[in-house]
């Protein structure tokens, strides 16, 4: 059976970021938006979960077609993690939360 190395690049999209003076973010890459508040907003990336926190966040555009995001507000953080310790994590607290 053979396999098309070309399509399989085309699913893929290169995961960027562009910092603006912490107060505007364009990500690109991005798989999904999981969840996000004005001190917090997780993305899942083609690098793996990001997690991004800081002040009066806010999506200004989305486009998962594109894998695009523009964040706009103080951003202070930008930390990385596995999508399987995401599922760990998250599954842990959806635990404790329905017992």
């Amino acid at each position: 059976q053979e396999v098309n190395m070309e399509e399989k690049t085309v699913n893929t999209k290169a995961h960027k970021v562009l910092l603006n003076n912490r107060k505007m973010g364009n990500f690109s890459g991005v798989v999904d938006v999981l969840s996000f508040d004005v001190a917090e907003i997780l993305l899942e990336t083609e690098q793996g979960m990001l997690l991004i926190k800081g002040n009066d966040l806010h999506v200004n555009r989305l486009s998962l077609e594109k894998g695009e995001v523009d964040i706009e507000g103080r951003i202070d953080s930008l930390a990385y993690s596995e999508v399987k310790d995401y599922g760990k994590q998250a599954e842990s607290f959806f635990g404790r939360l329905f017992k």
